[in-house]
C-alpha cells in the first residue's frame, strides 16, 4: 500500500497539472490540484504511512506557525510605538520639572533667603539680640521681675509663725518625730538590755551544760579500746572467756530476735563439745539506766534471746543504777557487773560470767548431778573475794590520787625553787656588772 501511494505521488510530482484551487466553503480549506515540490515535505510524505494525514498536519501546523509570527510581529510594532510614546513622554516630565524646580527654588529664596527673606526679617526683628523688641529681653525682663517678688514673697512667708509657713509646721512635726525616735529608741535600747542580760544568762548556762557534756564525751569514749566501740569490747573480752571454758560465745547486737535486738552477746554453755546445757544473755550499755529500765532492758533480752540469765555490763560504778552495786544479783536471773577496757583487767568481768554459768547449771543440776551445794558456796566466796577486790581497788584508787596531789605539790614547789634560783642568778649578774663598772 505504501509503495503504490508513493508511486502515486512521484507520478503525479512527474505529471503536468492545472494550477491549484482554493478554496473555503463553510469553515473548510480545500485545495485543488496542489502540487509541492519541497524535498524535505517529499520524503516526509514518503516516510509516512498516511501521506494524506501528513499534509493535513503540515498545513496545520505551518498555519499555526504562521499566525504566531505574525502576532510577534505586531507585538514587536506595539512594543516599539509605546518605548517612542515613553521616551517623548519621559522629555516632556523632565522639562516640566525643571520648570517647576526653578520656580520653586525662586519663591524660597524668596520667604527663606539669607538676605531678603520674610522669614528671616521676621526672626531677625523678634529674636535678633541688636531688637529692643526680640523675645528673649522680654522673657528677661519679665523673669527677672517674677523672680526679684518671688523672694520677697518667700521672705515673708518663710520668716512668718503662722500656719501659712510651711516651714514651721514642718519644724514643729520633725521636733516631734525625733522626740517620739528617742523615745522609742530608748525603749528598744532597754528591751535589748535586757535580752542581752537574758542571753548571757542562757549562753552561760548552754556553756555550763557544753561542758558537761563535753565531759560526759571524754567519760563515753574512755570506754572505747583502741577504737573499737564498747559494745565489741565486751564482746571480745566474752569471747576469750567462753572459748577457755568450751562455751560458744555469739555477738548478735545487729542480729533481729524474737521481738528485736536487745542483747548484745549470747554465751551457749558447753556449746563447743555437744548441746548447750543453757544460754547467757549479756546486755553492754555505755550509758546510765534507771534500776527499772535496767532490769527491763534484762527481761527483754531474756525474752528476745531465749536466755536463761542476763547480765548488764557497764563501763564504771558510776554508769551502774542508782542504789545498786557490781555483782548484785535480781531475781535469781539477772545481775549487774563492770568491765573498763581500758583498764585490761577482766577478772569482774570473769566472776560475772562464772556465777551466771554456775545459776544457769544449778537450775539444771539434776541433768547433769550438780553438787548444787557446793557450787552455791563457791558462788558466795567468790562474790565476797571480789567485794574485797572492789574495796582494795577504791582504795588504792584513793591512794592514787593522794600520790597524784603529792606530785602535784612537789612539782609547784620545785618550781618554786627554780624561781629562786633565777632571781639569785640574777642578783648576782647584776652584782657582777656593778663590779665591772
Amino acid at each position: 500500500m505504501r509503495s503504490v501511494a508513493c508511486d502515486l505521488i512521484l507520478l503525479e510530482a512527474a505529471t503536468p497539472l492545472p494550477l491549484a484551487r482554493v478554496h473555503v466553503v463553510n469553515g473548510r480549506l480545500a485545495i485543488d490540484w496542489l502540487t509541492i515540490d519541497d524535498e524535505t515535505t517529499v520524503r516526509l510524505a514518503t516516510e509516512r504511512d498516511d501521506p494524506v494525514r501528513f499534509v493535513v498536519e503540515a498545513i496545520e501546523i505551518g498555519a499555526r506557525v504562521l499566525d504566531r509570527e505574525q502576532t510577534g510581529a505586531n507585538a514587536e510594532f506595539v512594543r516599539a510605538e509605546f518605548e517612542k510614546t515613553a521616551r517623548e513622554l519621559d522629555g516632556a516630565f523632565v522639562e516640566r520639572a525643571r520648570r517647576v524646580a526653578e520656580r520653586l527654588d525662586e519663591k524660597v529664596d524668596e520667604v527663606f533667603g539669607p538676605e531678603h527673606g520674610h522669614v528671616t526679617k521676621a526672626l531677625a526683628r523678634h529674636f535678633g539680640d541688636e531688637s529692643s523688641v526680640a523675645v528673649q529681653h522680654r522673657v528677661k525682663a519679665v523673669l527677672t521681675e517674677v523672680s526679684a517678688q518671688m523672694r520677697v514673697d518667700l521672705r515673708k512667708q518663710f520668716s512668718a509663725d503662722a500656719d501659712s509657713n510651711p516651714l514651721a509646721v514642718f519644724q514643729r512635726t520633725h521636733l516631734h518625730a525625733a522626740h517620739q525616735i528617742a523615745n522609742r529608741q530608748a525603749e528598744q535600747l532597754t528591751a535589748m538590755t535586757d535580752k542581752l542580760e537574758a542571753m548571757k544568762l542562757e549562753i552561760s548556762e548552754l556553756r555550763s551544760e557544753k561542758e558537761k557534756l563535753v565531759e560526759l564525751a571524754a567519760v563515753e569514749d574512755k570506754g572505747t579500746a583502741k577504737g573499737r566501740t564498747y559494745e565489741e569490747a565486751v564482746g571480745e573480752a566474752l569471747e576469750a572467756i567462753a572459748v577457755a571454758r568450751g562455751d560458744d560465745c555469739d555477738a548478735v547486737g545487729d542480729v533481729r530476735g524474737e521481738g528485736g535486738r536487745k542483747g548484745d552477746v549470747v554465751v551457749a554453755i558447753d556449746a563447743c563439745s555437744g548441746p548447750a546445757r543453757g544460754k547467757i544473755v549479756f546486755e553492754a550499755k555505755n550509758r546510765k539506766l534507771s534500776k527499772n529500765d535496767a532490769l527491763a532492758e534484762l527481761d527483754g533480752a531474756l525474752e528476745t534471746r531465749a536466755a536463761d540469765y542476763a547480765v548488764l555490763v557497764v563501763p564504771s560504778e558510776g554508769r551502774l543504777p542508782a542504789r545498786t552495786h557490781p555483782l548484785r544479783e535480781f531475781n535469781g536471773d539477772k545481775l549487774f557487773v563492770t568491765y573498763d577496757p581500758d583498764e585490761g583487767s577482766t577478772l569482774a568481768l570473769e566472776v560475772a560470767y562464772g556465777l551466771a554459768r554456775a545459776r544457769v547449771l544449778m537450775a539444771r543440776a539434776a541433768d547433769g548431778g550438780i553438787d548444787a551445794a557446793a557450787l552455791q558456796v563457791e558462788v558466795e566466796r567468790a562474790q565476797g573475794a571480789m567485794e574485797a577486790v572492789r574495796r582494795i581497788k577504791s582504795q588504792l584508787t584513793n591512794a592514787t590520787t593522794g600520790i597524784d596531789e603529792a606530785r602535784k605539790i612537789l612539782e609547784a614547789m620545785a618550781t618554786g625553787v627554780r624561781g629562786h634560783l633565777a632571781a639569785i642568778e640574777a642578783l648576782l649578774a647584776a652584782a657582777q656588772g656593778a663590779e665591772a663598772a
